[in-house]
């Protein structure tokens, strides 16, 4: 059973966004997955290395898209992305060294940040560039 189910209140407007924010529901839930049914450790952290190599693409994404359209939220932003990316390269580090293990909450932990993230930021980006005319 996945954890986030990709919906049309998740959607922002901006297609390639959209496309790249179901590729990060999808690792969730395949890191999910892969803890959920016990996989070995190499499994779990191959998941876990997937997902923050994209969502650091990502991110790198949105940043562009914010510098290109001069958006005025970019500094704010780009700190929720930093923030996130601290503490899941963090998680990481542990994970590898057998000092932390990929558990319910730090899979409610992702799906929480990622979609309130989606709701509360991303969203007012889209709505912001496509005034601007990006779709």
């Amino acid at each position: 059973m996945p954890l986030i189910t990709w919906s049309y209140m998740l959607s922002t407007g901006i297609a390639e966004q959209d496309a790249q924010h179901k590729k990060l529901v999808e690792l969730i839930n395949q890191l999910n997955e892969a803890q959920y049914t016990g996989q070995d450790k190499d499994i779990q952290g191959g998941a876990l290395a997937q997902l923050i190599d994209y969502t650091v693409y990502h991110f790198g994404y949105e940043e562009a898209l914010m510098n290109q359209y001069d958006d005025e939220d970019t500094a704010r932003h780009r700190a929720e992305h930093s923030k996130f990316v601290q503490v899941v390269e963090g998680f990481q580090q542990q994970f590898e060294v057998g000092a932390a293990l990929v558990t319910a909450d730090l899979m409610h932990f992702l799906r929480d940040w990622l979609t309130g993230h989606i709701m509360k930021t991303d969203k007012k980006m889209g709505q912001r560039l496509a005034q601007q005319g990006l779709s």
